[in-house]
């Protein structure tokens, strides 16, 4: 019976963390709208949302690796190297129906590395990932150098960068949509899911209930170095511009976002919604502040302050409620 409680409490302790994220995120959307210039309009809203795609594809799978309490640094790289071989793919005369798939193999095979090093040899993920994003990145500037290829075709140039009919609504928002969907179903209403959650709240415990940890893992970094390798492409087609250093610092806007809604460092906690509505805030507030003409270094800041709070914010709020729970009680007992 207890355990339930802890559970409903667990529950409804992110249910308001989530809320509140939501609420935050419609207040800042609605304050830019009549403060800053332009960013109510239908353009802003389709480039937007193309801002918003990269972080969160990238952040569905990152979701489910720091539930799991993993961490997946290498993605940013990887997109960089997929969009380095989509260009020299194109320069050695592939077609583009053939360079896709291609590219987002390769990006699962990255992911094969980071989870042969991380279940397979049992090294800390954070070590792991860091030393990949510095070597996938490498291999990028490897295989394109400094240059850029474009002249990508256009009917798949036009897509990413097209809307729905006559409309503002982007292309891009229906694969956002459709895998949010895939991705929010299997985290909040399957077995994989809960086994997330029982791995990131006590991995040991998980394997001895009969989950097969490390295999999961595995083929966690597996599915997000495969979607890296997807929006190396869609990053690509979108400035139809292959380059090495496509996609530089997207890990930490990502990391950002998933923490900001309320996923914890720690695993074992979160939500899928509150992850979408963090990057919507944190891709609202850079929009405005680029609207506004503030500076790149300044967008690094706030996107850094945002990430130090969602780690800081929870552990505050459960420190305070923690501290009023053992007042209460001890002023029952007294009573």
């Amino acid at each position: 019976m207890s355990d339930i409680s802890a559970k409903s409490g667990e529950l409804r302790r992110f249910a308001n963390w989530d809320t509140a994220i939501i609420v935050l995120t419609i207040a800042v959307l609605l304050v830019a709208s009549l403060a800053v210039d332009n960013f109510g309009t239908s353009r802003n809203f389709t480039f937007m949302v193309l801002d918003l795609m990269p972080i969160i594809l990238v952040a569905l799978p990152m979701t489910f690796i720091i539930i799991t309490g993993e961490i997946d640094l290498s993605v940013a790289s990887t997109l960089g190297l997929t969009s380095s071989l989509m260009g020299w793919f194109w320069n050695h005369d592939l077609s583009i129906e053939t360079i896709i798939p291609l590219c987002v193999l390769i990006g699962a095979v990255a992911g094969v590395l980071n989870g042969f090093l991380v279940t397979g040899l049992g090294l800390p993920s954070l070590a792991v990932t860091i030393g990949t994003l510095a070597l996938y990145r490498g291999l990028a500037f490897v295989v394109l150098g400094d240059g850029a290829v474009a002249d990508f075709p256009w009917n798949y140039t036009g897509w990413v960068t097209g809307t729905i009919g006559d409309g503002s609504i982007p292309n891009v928002l229906i694969l956002i949509v459709a895998m949010a969907v895939v991705f929010g179903v299997i985290l909040h209403a399957t077995p994989i899911g809960r086994s997330l959650y029982a791995i990131g709240a006590n991995a040991q415990a998980a394997h001895f209930s009969g989950i097969r940890v490390a295999r999961t893992k595995f083929w966690l970094y597996v599915v997000s170095g495969a979607v890296a390798g997807l929006v190396g492409v869609l990053w690509t087609l979108r400035y139809s511009s292959a380059r090495a250093d496509n996609g530089a610092g997207l890990e930490l806007a990502v990391v950002a976002a998933v923490l900001l809604g309320g996923v914890s460092i720690f695993g074992g906690k979160g939500s899928l919604p509150g992850v979408l509505a963090g990057v919507v805030l944190l891709t609202a507030l850079q929009n405005a502040l680029r609207l506004e003409d503030v500076s790149g270094q300044a967008l690094n800041i706030v996107t850094g302050a945002l990430l130090v709070l969602s780690v800081l914010l929870p552990n505050i709020v459960t420190t305070v409620r923690g501290n009023w729970q053992r007042r209460r009680l001890r002023q029952s007992a007294i009573q």
